[in-house]
């Protein structure tokens, strides 16, 4: 987090436990426990101790505690060697330290855009298919 954000940042201690939506336009740092969704512009730091159990919807998310629910973040997931997380996941970037345990699905995309799997292996795939057949077969040829 910038020094910028860091003067805008809001703690939720470890004595702390919240039940219910937490929406913020700044960063938080989250060591108590959250129960509900967080909605967040700015960065979120959930801490060794932190736990949420709920969705979140940030700008970016590093996480070291527990999240039982679903992570979308604009920019980045950073889940560090103490995460344990349950729940799906969708980034532009993701990084994941050895030791995390996370049971869930990623989507991982960096441009944003649509991805379209089907086309380009599909015409790579069709030179294969065509392999082992009798050359002498109506528009077969040889393949140089």
């Amino acid at each position: 987090m910038s020094d910028a954000n860091a003067a805008a940042q809001s703690l939720i201690s470890s004595e702390v436990e919240i039940i219910g939506t937490i929406k913020s336009s700044g960063s938080l740092q989250i060591e108590g426990r959250v129960e509900g969704e967080i909605l967040s512009e700015g960065d979120v730091l959930i801490g060794k101790s932190g736990s949420v159990k709920g969705n979140l919807k940030v700008n970016s998310v590093t996480l070291s505690g527990t999240v039982q629910g679903n992570i979308e973040a604009k920019d980045r997931i950073a889940l560090k060697s103490t995460a344990r997380l349950l729940g799906d996941i969708k980034a532009k970037r993701l990084s994941v330290e050895d030791g995390v345990t996370f049971v869930g699905k990623s989507e991982v995309n960096p441009t944003g855009q649509p991805i379209k799997f089907d086309e380009a292996p599909a015409a790579q795939e069709k030179p294969k298919q065509n392999e082992g057949q009798n050359p002498n077969q109506q528009g077969q040829g040889p393949r140089k």
